[in-house]
């Protein structure tokens, strides 16, 4: 008797399986490993972006992993994505063109979130949504330098970003905006993730052409005290929070540190070798440390108490 009431407690607590799409993102893969390893089930879903090196890591897992499978998806092909969430309790959502942003990207990606947001309504499992989007979703307008605080309520102006050609910040604005729309139309239980700039193992080979995108403009977002970075690791961390918990909801702004100081600038500069190097009039530059406006209460709110 006893032995049938712990295989049904076990039960009680056995892990319901989720959907990471696009797992060969390097934020997705990095959610895709955290999620295996607090016992999760996992489908993971790879667009089509050819054999790079985290999409063999993946095939690989799939042959040591029981809990962990593996399927491709397009985004635009709205029942592949279907198929992709069969069984699946939440979907978090990555979506990172490999190859960078240009004009051309943005009805793509935009397309896109519609599609997967849209999908999720239309699954009978799916009870929360993830969606990653980014800080540059927030912080381009024309007026940024000349406010205190931005936050969760803050979005970046569209125009300005065509304007300027801030394509990657006008793809996470819009794709972001057009997955809240659905959600909200099709009450979705759904969360978003503004990341900072990513930094972690092996990124300027591994991600290349996204964390360029973002560091379009980085001059002015860090001399408006806008340019924020986050670790990997923590932020999957985070995504794994915000679906657990119960209480989440809105936008949450993720990041570690806010760069606004020379010596901060150098460090970035180093961690993104070869892919950047440091600005000549950095180097000449006086100590001026410029004024944080970034705010994130709510990410300190659901961490609170970990110590990483």
């Amino acid at each position: 008797m006893k032995e049938i009431e712990a295989r049904s407690e076990d039960m009680d607590h056995e892990k319901p399986t989720v959907c990471v799409l696009d797992a060969s993102t390097y934020v997705g893969f990095w959610i895709l490993k955290g999620l295996l390893s607090k016992g999760y089930t996992v489908h993971a879903a790879i667009q089509k972006n050819g054999e790079t090196e985290i999409v063999k890591k993946i095939r690989d897992m799939e042959t040591i992993e029981e809990r962990l499978m593996v399927s491709t998806v397009d985004v635009l092909d709205y029942h592949s994505i279907l198929e992709a969430l069969k069984g699946s309790f939440a979907l978090f959502c990555c979506l990172d063109c490999q190859d960078g942003y240009d004009d051309k990207m943005v009805d793509l990606e935009v397309r896109g979130a519609i599609n997967v947001v849209e999908a999720c309504a239309q699954t009978e499992t799916i009870e929360k949504i993830v969606f990653n989007s980014s800080l540059t979703a927030a912080i381009w307008r024309e007026n940024i330098c000349s406010e205190k605080d931005v936050d969760e309520r803050s979005w970046s102006d569209k125009e300005f970003c065509r304007k300027k050609k801030l394509w990657y910040a006008l793809v996470k604005t819009l794709s972001e905006q057009a997955a809240w729309a659905l959600a909200m139309d099709r009450m979705l239980n759904m969360v978003s993730i503004n990341a900072g700039l990513v930094l972690g193992p092996a990124i300027a080979q591994k991600n290349p052409q996204v964390t360029m995108s973002y560091l379009q403009g980085a001059a002015q977002m860090y001399e408006n005290g806008v340019l924020a970075i986050v670790d990997v690791k923590f932020l999957a961390d985070v995504n794994i929070r915000a679906f657990e918990d119960r209480s989440t909801c809105g936008r949450y702004f993720c990041f570690n540190k806010i760069v606004n100081s020379e010596q901060e600038a150098v460090k970035l500069a180093e961690s993104l070798s070869p892919l950047i190097s440091l600005p000549p009039r950095y180097e000449c530059q006086g100590r001026e440390v410029y004024a944080e406006k970034l705010r994130n209460k709510k990410l300190n709110k659901l961490v609170e108490g970990t110590v990483y």
